[in-house]
């Protein structure tokens, strides 16, 4: 067993998400541990503008709403050690602002897309690898306004749990990020912003938000670690507790 980050060299780990934030911050620091990343997404002209300068990184598109779109990519990629999901499309709002079509499309983005890639390229995962999912602390600190965020990320955190297994001895482990400074938080606006981060600041145990590379580096823990396997790590700086 190991888990050290030297597990990765050689390696091929396919992160599907931005070319920004959460995920950018994954596949660099998979790449700098020594694997060969490929960085999927909807949007090719922004990740490979984010990429383009960085050696180590190949670019594709995949739509994980889309099974053909997932079909075509596993084809083209072909055997692949570990899989890192951190797309989203998150449903923000009290109940009286949630849409079905929101609701919808953060389910199919978080949830039905990371199973969909299990059935798709999960026979395409080489012996000893991984699947990394995302849930979030807003599925374990229930709060007004965030209804279809913490059912979304409860889902995932259940199918987390459920495809390790189904798909054993592949390992699934999946990340909770508690507040996390990344553009997730700019439609805030900058002061709405700082002072959301000024607040959990203080309320939480670690008394600071998280940053990209703190979840980034909980990642690749869970893709080395080969004794670790249908657990949902919080990396939420006791979020979760408060």
């Amino acid at each position: 067993m190991t888990t050290s980050n030297a597990a990765l060299t050689d390696r091929k780990v396919l992160v599907v998400g931005r070319g920004s934030g959460i995920a950018r911050a994954v596949a660099l620091a998979a790449r700098d541990a020594g694997a060969q990343v490929v960085a999927a997404g909807r949007n090719t002209t922004a990740l490979i503008a984010a990429y383009t300068d960085e050696p180590g990184v190949t670019t594709e598109v995949v739509d994980v709403t889309d099974d053909a779109s997932i079909a075509a990519l596993g084809e083209r990629i072909g055997a692949v050690d570990h899989i890192v999901s951190t797309a989203s499309a998150r449903a923000r709002g009290r109940i009286e602002d949630l849409t079905r079509d929101a609701v919808r499309a953060s389910f199919d983005t978080k949830v039905i897309g990371p199973l969909m890639l299990a059935k798709h390229l999960g026979p395409r995962i080489n012996p000893g690898g991984s699947i990394v999912l995302f849930s979030g602390v807003a599925a374990f600190k229930i709060s007004a306004g965030t209804p279809a965020v913490a059912i979304t990320n409860g889902a995932a955190d259940t199918l987390t749990r459920s495809l390790a297994v189904e798909l054993a001895p592949i390992r699934v482990n999946a990340i909770s990020p508690g507040t996390v400074d990344t553009g997730a938080w700019d439609a805030l606006g900058e002061q709405g912003k700082a002072d959301l981060f000024t607040a959990q600041s203080r309320r939480n145990p670690a008394r600071r938000v998280g940053t990209a590379a703190d979840i980034a580096e909980a990642v690749l823990f869970a893709m080395t670690n080969t004794f670790l396997t249908g657990v949902t790590l919080a990396v939420d700086g006791g979020e979760a507790l408060t």
